[in-house]
């Protein structure tokens, strides 16, 4: 410590701008950490840059046609929703909700309507899959809702549904004030996750190009993918004619499938309950070219 003093005192000066720099440091890493999301703290939610997120729906977009779809749909519990995209990698573009305010809806819904979006994102192709003679020519587009009897014990997918866990690291971030919001901390980071029931559906570009995922969540699972369905409508990322789908109807591909019998097993192995005040899934907006 003598030493030290001596040193200093022979280079009063030197030490002294040492000794404001490493305090201007410490008080602008202060500053940082304690600044409110969207004010460049580290809980800001800052939408990743790139071709990814930059080609689909902001927040307002997002929002917008959330509160529309929920508006029009009238079945399920008649409940305010989450919602969530994701691109193609992933990321987590944008996150919003119906209602006034974010405890108008199912706290829980937030990270399942992501989970959701990460869900139909990683297991939908277009037609770029093909080559070599492998691959979907046409592409193929799964709901989430097309996935629950494939998960069950002894169904085709057992044990996807344990793939692929939510970052809880991302969908936790940042302060829980900006939740739903354009400055989300959830917004840029890659979600991860598998759900196996209705509310998630592929997004795909003009020319039939999948561009991401979609998640919607706050209702029954059913609601959620009827009004995850008007959502997309509204986004127009909704080109999926020609795509493969398991649905059985070339006019909704990756529709919600009511086929469970009585023995409890899907007709067709891709089959989802029916919910409280179930709607018509026939009369959904059929798909655009």
């Amino acid at each position: 410590m003598r030493r030290e003093s001596i040193d200093c005192t022979a280079r009063r000066t030197a030490c002294r701008t040492a000794a404001l720099v490493v305090a201007a440091i410490s008080i602008s890493a202060s500053a940082w950490a304690q600044a409110p999301a969207g004010q460049g703290g580290p809980a800001a939610g800052k939408q990743a840059p790139g071709p990814g997120c930059g080609s689909l729906p902001k927040y307002a977009e997002l929002k917008a046609a959330l509160a529309a779809a929920t508006s029009a749909e009238t079945s399920g519990l008649n409940n305010q929703m989450w919602a969530t995209i994701v691109d193609r990698d992933g990321i987590v573009c944008a996150i919003a909700f119906s209602g006034k305010s974010r405890d108008s809806q199912w706290p829980g819904s937030r990270v399942i309507s992501a989970q959701k979006a990460n869900t139909a994102n990683a297991f939908g192709l277009d037609s770029g899959s093909s080559s070599d003679g492998s691959g979907q020519a046409k592409g193929l587009s799964l709901s989430t809702a097309n996935l629950f009897s494939a998960v069950q014990p002894g169904g085709s997918l057992y044990g996807l549904q344990f793939s692929n866990p939510v970052d809880t690291a991302v969908a936790y971030r940042g302060s829980a004030a900006n939740y739903g919001m354009v400055n989300d901390a959830m917004a840029g980071g890659k979600i991860g996750g598998v759900n196996v029931f209705g509310g998630g559906l592929a997004l795909f570009a003009t020319g039939q190009k999948m561009v991401g995922g979609l998640g919607v969540s706050g209702d029954t699972s059913c609601a959620d993918h009827f009004i995850a369905w008007r959502t997309r409508n509204a986004l127009k990322l909704d080109h999926l004619a020609g795509v493969g789908g398991v649905s059985g109807d070339p006019a909704r591909p990756d529709n919600i499938i009511f086929d469970i019998g009585a023995n409890g097993q899907s007709a067709g192995g891709f089959g989802h309950p029916k919910c409280l005040n179930t709607g018509d899934q026939t009369k959904l907006p059929p798909v655009v070219q």
